[in-house]
């Protein structure tokens, strides 16, 4: 029969494990936000400049006369992908940020052994990219230079 004490080890190192590999569940968690967020601006800066290439195309082909409203529109809605991109990106980085410096406490405490790794999160280098494409598209829309101008 085994002692109770070593039963006590087992245990605290079983939970020791689980609460190290919640960590990382919680990060993935927060991948899984910001990939969220990732899509709905994409969607947001995607959407707004198809629809100022549009009228944009369609004024320069005379078929309309003004394109201002819709392009205004259009730009607008790159802007708003944007912000929430930037919002979303601050989020994930205070957040991470803040789990790592509790996963290390805890680590220091003894509470978790923090043998795993916490690298870089491939989807915020994706926001951070779409970030840069974003501001790439409103500036050449806003001042008709750049790539998409």
């Amino acid at each position: 029969m085994a002692s109770p004490d070593l039963k006590f080890d087992v245990n605290t190192e079983l939970a020791a494990r689980r609460t190290g590999m919640s960590f990382q569940r919680t990060r993935m968690s927060a991948d899984r936000t910001l990939m969220s967020v990732i899509r709905t601006s994409l969607s947001l800066i995607g959407f707004g400049f198809t629809i100022a290439q549009v009228f944009e195309k369609l004024r320069d082909q005379n078929v309309i006369t003004k394109a201002a409203a819709p392009r205004n529109f259009g730009v607008a809605l790159i802007a708003l992908g944007i912000v929430m991109l930037v919002l979303g990106i601050v989020y994930h980085v205070q957040f991470m940020v803040g789990l790592r410096h509790l996963r290390e406490s805890m680590r220091a405490e003894g509470l978790i052994h923090g043998e795993s790794g916490f690298p870089l999160s491939l989807t915020l280098i994706t926001a951070l990219l779409l970030l840069i494409i974003g501001v790439a598209a409103i500036v050449s829309l806003a001042f008709r230079v750049g790539p998409f101008g």
